[in-house]
């Protein structure tokens, strides 16, 4: 979905203001605008929930991480709805580190519960909320339909195969 949107940012600022060769050594960013970083996460549903921070099933690293992170990049987070209404939100880093300065790590980091699978720490549904409704945030509502589309992926890399 990230590829998605980054293709949405290159579509609307142009291929010029849009870097996608970020380094691995920066896990939190996902595409430069204008030579700035941003984070991109998604997440489906009404409800603000199950937004990760970061990726992993290891608990220490889990609890490292909630006990290091600080936010830095802005934000663009995406509310997939389907057959419905969601948003696209852009949450600029200083609201972010307003609400998570104000609220404190822990009302901000969800750590997984010990014993589950859940893949990762996430932001709180409670904060997540907040920055949503934060008039420094802005955002514009999708109405998130799907069409059927008649696409073969297999057919594709055949033809690609065939042509060498």
């Amino acid at each position: 979905m990230k590829k998605i949107i980054v293709a949405l940012l290159i579509y609307k600022f142009g291929q010029e203001n849009v870097e996608t060769e970020i380094p691995i050594i920066e896990p939190e960013v996902d595409a430069k605008l204008y030579g700035e970083p941003i984070s991109i996460k998604t997440f489906t549903g009404k409800g603000y929930s199950g937004v990760k921070l970061i990726w992993t099933v290891d608990a220490q690293k889990s609890i490292e991480f909630r006990d290091s992170y600080y936010p830095h990049y802005d934000l663009l987070l995406v509310q997939i709805n389907w057959g419905s209404f969601g948003k696209f939100y852009y949450i600029p880093s200083k609201a972010q580190k307003s609400l998570f300065d104000k609220i404190g790590r822990e009302n901000y980091i969800k750590l997984p519960k010990s014993g589950t699978n859940p893949r990762g720490v996430e932001i709180t549904k409670e904060a997540l909320s907040t920055l949503a409704s934060d008039n420094k945030v802005k955002s514009i509502q999708i109405n998130w339909q799907k069409t059927k589309v008649d696409f073969n992926p297999y057919k594709r890399w055949v033809d690609l195969w065939r042509e060498e």
